[in-house]
């Protein structure tokens, strides 16, 4: 990995939220005095993790005509599980770090993937009793609740800038996905598993590092694999049996899974939590460009507004000023 500052497990990212902490020495690599979301000069490594979760949400979006397709034959938590599960297995091959990560790093790996395995099973449970559209609106909603958790959690101040970002981007979503909502408890399981998406992406930039993204990304997949095993395990796990369906899957775990946790983990090294989320709005409209492409799909004046709304909201994120965090700014105790 190359880039920003590494910020390291024994220094800030240890720090409890409440106590006092010392101030750490500036990083001689950093735009700002601590290398918290280093920009370095010209800003280029932020710039390049917004490019990377643009990619990452690219391949969320791609996903789903196929998901749709292949859970048609495969139950989704069988689906799930075998899914995570590659992805881990491939994970560990490729992973040279993973044995140099610590123990804090596993522990935050552990919860992160727990929180992340966990969100997945609400949000499917959730989709059983709600249409796909009410799904994706309320799933989105991570967006509202990340700067919230950020501000409560990790005493962010969350700037107006930045909430008129979270506003549009929650207007792109209605626009994209709502057809009409009335609140079951599809939506409530819906719910749940975006406050567990939302606390997964303010965690993550509490805890990630240059040095320790890919291994801490295995370690999630590793334990996503586990719960969603765990979900599926009761009826037995069934696994593709048709060539196209395993080609789906092996995309899906190793582009839209490995590849996509990975570079999201890094992505989050550079980027505050807030913004992050706001970007990740872009699933949708990935999602609704690929329906276009290899979906038969029409354009619809839904689409052009709500994907321009959600663009906005990513500029109006970019203009948000950047505050200067002080190196003392806590971080989440595991």
């Amino acid at each position: 990995m190359s880039g920003g500052p590494d910020r390291g497990t024994g220094s800030s990212t240890d720090r409890r939220i409440g106590g006092p902490d010392r101030a750490a020495a500036p990083s001689p690599h950093s735009g700002r005095p601590d290398g918290k979301y280093g920009s370095g000069p010209g800003g280029a490594v932020p710039k390049l993790a917004v490019l990377g979760l643009l990619a990452v949400t690219a391949s969320w979006g791609s996903t789903f005509f196929l998901i749709k397709d292949v859970v048609t034959r495969v139950p989704v938590p069988d689906f799930l599980a075998v899914r995570f599960a590659v992805a881990a297995v491939v994970g560990v091959f490729a992973a040279p770090t993973l044995a140099r990560l610590g123990a804090a790093a596993w522990r935050r790996g552990a919860v992160l993937g727990l929180l992340y395995g966990l969100a997945q099973i609400l949000q499917t449970e959730g989709l059983a009793h709600t249409s796909a559209s009410v799904s994706g609106f309320v799933t989105g909603m991570y967006v509202v609740l990340t700067p919230v958790l950020a501000g409560v959690l990790l005493r962010h101040r969350i700037g107006r800038a930045t909430w008129l970002a979270v506003a549009l981007a929650t207007a792109g979503l209605a626009v994209l996905a709502l057809r009409g909502l009335a609140f079951g408890p599809g939506e409530l399981l819906t719910l749940l598993s975006a406050g567990l998406y939302a606390l997964h992406i303010v965690a993550l930039g509490a805890w990630t590092n240059q040095r320790d993204a890919f291994g801490l990304s295995v370690v999630q997949l590793g334990v996503i694999a586990v719960v969603c095993g765990v979900a599926a395990a009761p009826g037995g796990i069934t696994v593709p049996d048709r060539s196209g369906d395993w080609l789906a899957l092996l995309y899906m775990a190793l582009i839209a899974g490995a590849f996509a946790l990975v570079t999201q983990t890094w992505a989050q090294a550079h980027l505050p939590p807030t913004r992050a989320a706001v970007i990740m709005c872009m699933e949708p409209v990935w999602a609704s460009a690929f329906a276009l492409v290899f979906g038969g799909e029409s354009l619809t004046v839904r689409m052009v507004a709500g994907g321009g709304l959600i663009l906005a909201a990513m500029y109006t994120a970019k203009l948000a000023p950047r505050r200067r965090l002080p190196a003392e700014t806590p971080h989440l105790p595991v």
